[in-house]
């Protein structure tokens, strides 16, 4: 009998982590309810975008990361629109209130959700697209293939120069159903908890802290950022960095002086891809510098962009 009850217990420890994800609430028309912006039906699923700023003005597209979705644009959008530029946000899928279609995340994928969303829009003029951690190997990764289309790029303490290697990173991207067991196992606690380590180290809104870990309530997040992991982020973005710099196109890098999630490191191997980025560090920032410093942060982007209203905003290179 002993050995019966010892199963019993090994079958709830494997089934819990994909029992409690199954539990968890579903993204539907009636959560969307609540969601400031529009939607959009794409040819992977709902998207929520924000569309803000004067019609007139040059279309500045912004990329979120691994697992905040589009509201920590929130402080820079003001600031930019204010500018008189036109910002586009949206939800990648698995976060915020776009869907979780299933499938690798990989630069395809996001590629994919980026170019349906311009195209459901109708804009098809030249932007300037801004990335933030992820975010910033998403756009490096649109730029690459789609050159023609961007005008200038910003990575904000960008991912895709170095690839994190611990153990468990290594264990849950490689290791198929055994992985997402564990990911689904830990990374809630994981999350929580570096989300409130970095809430004590710098001033973040504690409602980007509460926005954050909401996602963890709805069926699909999880299983996004692991996708994620086994994807976009599963190797560095060294061609598509190179190949930025064969055509010319202008970046601008702003790093976290004390950035905790990105190396250090980083800087240095962007660099070594390509010499031509311009490279900014905010003093005392950490990784959440869009939310803790977005006073600095617009201004390095303001001095690297044209202006809105200057002759050759629509010319550059």
């Amino acid at each position: 009998m002993i050995w019966l009850l010892f199963l019993g217990l090994l079958i709830a420890v494997i089934a819990a982590p994909f029992l409690l994800e199954h539990s968890r609430a579903v993204m539907s028309d009636g959560r969307r309810g609540s969601a400031l912006g529009q939607f959009s039906e794409l040819s992977q699923g709902v998207t929520h975008y924000h569309l803000s700023g004067p019609a007139s003005g040059p279309l500045l597209v912004c990329v979120h990361g691994l697992t905040t979705p589009s509201f920590v644009w929130a402080p820079l959008t003001k600031g930019l629109v204010a500018l008189g530029f036109r910002v586009l946000v949206y939800d990648l899928y698995g976060r915020g209130f776009s869907d979780r279609p299933e499938g690798l995340h990989d630069k395809t994928f996001f590629n994919r959700q980026l170019d349906n969303l311009l195209t459901h829009l109708e804009l098809d003029e030249r932007f300037h697209l801004i990335g933030y951690s992820m975010g910033g190997a998403i756009a490096a990764g649109f730029a690459a293939t789609y050159p023609a289309r961007v005008r200038r790029l910003v990575l904000l303490a960008s991912a895709g120069m170095t690839v994190r290697n611990t153990p468990l990173v290594r264990f849950i991207r490689d290791r198929g159903i055994a992985g997402k067991w564990l990911m689904l196992a830990a990374f809630p606690t994981q999350m929580r908890n570096g989300t409130r380590a970095e809430q004590a180290s710098q001033t973040i809104l504690p409602e980007i802290i509460e926005g954050q870990e909401a996602q963890l309530m709805f069926q699909g997040f999880i299983p996004a950022v692991m996708s994620s992991l086994r994807g976009i982020l599963a190797k560095p973005m060294e061609g598509e960095h190179m190949a930025l710099r064969r055509i010319g196109l202008p970046v601008l890098a702003i790093w976290g002086a004390e950035d905790g999630v990105i190396p250090a490191s980083a800087m240095g191997q962007l660099a070594a891809w390509n010499r031509d980025v311009t490279h900014e560090v905010v003093e005392d920032a950490g990784h959440g510098l869009p939310c803790t410093h977005s006073d600095a942060v617009l201004t390095l982007i303001k001095d690297f962009l044209p202006a809105p209203d200057s002759d050759d905003w629509g010319h550059d290179t």
